[in-house]
C-alpha cells in the first residue's frame, strides 16, 4: 500500500464530489489547515464541533472531511477564549486540516441524497431537483487486435461506456492502421525507418467530461502502443442529470403514520413532525437531506405522495398541506448517513488505488435538539 497526503486524499473524493456539483456561493473546500503533509486517518463529521474535534485529536487524526461548513459566514476575529476560537486553535495545534463538502456531497451520485433514499428503501429513485448535466464526449481510440479486450476493460473500469444502466458500452470494428516509426522511436510493432502494416481495432466509447482524465489515462496505460492514436469529439446528446434530493417508491404502500414509525427506524432518530392526515395511504415519496423548504413543490409537480425534508416552516407546512403534500421532517441531523456511507465510498476508492489511509465516521452525535 503507498503512503499518501491530504492532496491525493481530496483528489480522491473529489473524483465523486467535485466542487462543480455545488450550489453557487457555497462555503466548500479547504477551510482550516494545509494538505501538503502526510495523512494516514481521516475523520469523516457531520459538523466540526470541538467535541469532534477533541475526537480527531484522540484518534490521531490528519484530516476532517465535514458536510456542514466550519466557517460559513467571514470571521471578524479569532480570540482563543471564546469557543469558535478554542476549536480553531486546537485544529491549528495539532495540524488537523477541514475540507467541507456541502451541496457537492448532496448532489454526487453516493452522496448525501442517495445515502437518504437507499435508507428508505426507495426504488426507481430519480433526482428531485435538478441543478447540472453531464456533458458527454465520445472517444474512439485505434488499438491493435491483441489489445482491443484490455483497453476495452480498463475504459469500462475507469468509467466509460454507462448509457442508463448499462455499463462497459462501446463499438469495435476492424481495419489496417499504417505507420512509420522515427528513427528515435521504440515501437511495439515493427521497427524504426520502415512503414508498418498492422490489423487493428477502432474502439468507441462514450463518457461524461468530468471523468476525461480518469478514462483518458487508463487507455494510454492499458494501450501498447508508444504514441497512441485516438479521437475525441463533442456530443449533443443529454448526459446524466444530477441534482438535489431524491424521489422513488416504497416496496409497498403504507399509511402516513406507518411511514412516519419506519422513517423514525430507518434514520434512527427519536421522533419525527408530520404534516398530513395519518390515515392516508403514501407509495411514492420524494426526500431531500437538511433544510428543503423551497423545493416542496418540486415533490409536489413530481407525484410524491409524501416529502422527507428538515426544518420544515410552520407557514410552509400549511401550503404543502394546501397543495395535498404530506410532510415527514425528521430534522436536519439525518444527512448523518454521510458518515458512514462518505467513509464507506472513499475506503473503497483508496483500496481502488492502493492508499494506505484509513477513513473513520465521527461517533460524535452532534444533533443539537432533543425530543422529549
Amino acid at each position: 500500500m503507498k503512503k499518501t497526503n491530504g492532496h491525493e486524499v481530496i483528489q480522491l473524493f473529489e473524483q465523486f464530489s467535485p466542487k462543480r456539483y455545488a450550489m453557487e456561493g457555497d462555503k466548500i473546500g479547504l477551510q482550516v489547515g494545509r494538505l501538503n503533509k502526510p495523512v494516514e486517518r481521516v475523520l469523516i463529521a457531520l459538523d466540526v464541533l470541538e467535541e469532534v474535534v477533541d475526537e480527531a485529536i484522540d484518534k490521531d487524526v490528519q484530516l476532517i472531511i465535514a458536510h456542514h461548513p466550519l466557517i460559513f459566514r467571514p470571521l471578524k476575529s479569532v480570540v482563543t477564549s471564546d469557543p469558535a476560537g478554542r476549536l480553531l486553535e486546537k485544529l491549528i495545534k495539532h495540524d488537523i486540516a477541514v475540507y467541507a463538502a456541502h451541496t457537492n456531497l448532496d448532489v454526487a451520485k453516493g452522496g448525501v441524497n442517495d445515502l437518504l433514499a437507499e435508507a428508505l428503501e426507495l426504488t426507481e429513485t430519480e433526482v428531485l431537483v435538478p441543478t447540472l448535466q453531464e456533458d458527454l464526449k465520445k472517444l474512439a481510440v485505434f488499438v491493435p487486435s491483441d489489445h482491443a479486450g484490455s483497453v476495452r476493460e480498463a475504459l469500462g473500469r475507469a468509467g466509460a461506456g454507462f448509457i442508463g444502466e448499462y455499463s462497459h458500452c462501446s463499438f469495435s470494428v476492424e481495419g489496417t492502421g499504417r505507420f512509420l516509426p522515427g528513427a528515435q522511436t521504440s515501437p511495439y510493432i515493427g521497427e524504426a525507418g520502415r512503414l508498418e502494416t498492422v490489423e487493428e481495432v477502432k474502439i468507441e466509447t462514450i463518457y461524461p467530461r468530468s471523468l476525461e482524465k480518469k478514462v483518458l489515462s487508463a487507455m494510454l496505460k492499458a494501450h501498447p502502443y508508444e504514441e497512441v492514436a485516438y479521437d475525441i469529439y463533442p456530443l449533443d446528446n443529454e448526459g446524466e442529470t444530477l441534482g438535489l434530493g431524491r424521489i422513488g417508491q416504497l416496496e409497498k404502500s403504507m399509511t402516513l403514520h406507518e411511514f412516519a414509525e419506519f422513517v423514525k427506524e430507518k434514520l434512527d432518530v427519536k421522533g419525527v413532525r408530520v404534516v398530513g392526515h395519518l390515515t392516508e395511504e403514501v407509495k411514492k415519496v420524494a426526500v431531500l437531506g437538511g433544510d428543503g423548504n423551497k423545493y416542496f413543490q418540486s415533490a409536489k409537480f413530481k407525484g410524491a405522495d409524501v416529502y422527507v425534508t428538515g426544518d420544515f416552516y410552520y407557514h410552509t407546512a400549511h401550503d404543502a398541506l394546501a397543495a395535498g403534500l404530506k410532510v415527514v421532517d425528521p430534522g436536519h441531523n439525518v444527512e448523518k448517513v454521510m458518515k458512514a456511507g462518505t467513509a464507506n465510498k472513499m475506503a473503497a476508492l483508496a483500496a481502488e488505488k492502493g492508499l494506505d489511509v484509513q477513513f473513520i465516521p465521527s461517533s460524535i452525535h452532534t444533533d443539537p435538539f432533543t425530543f422529549i
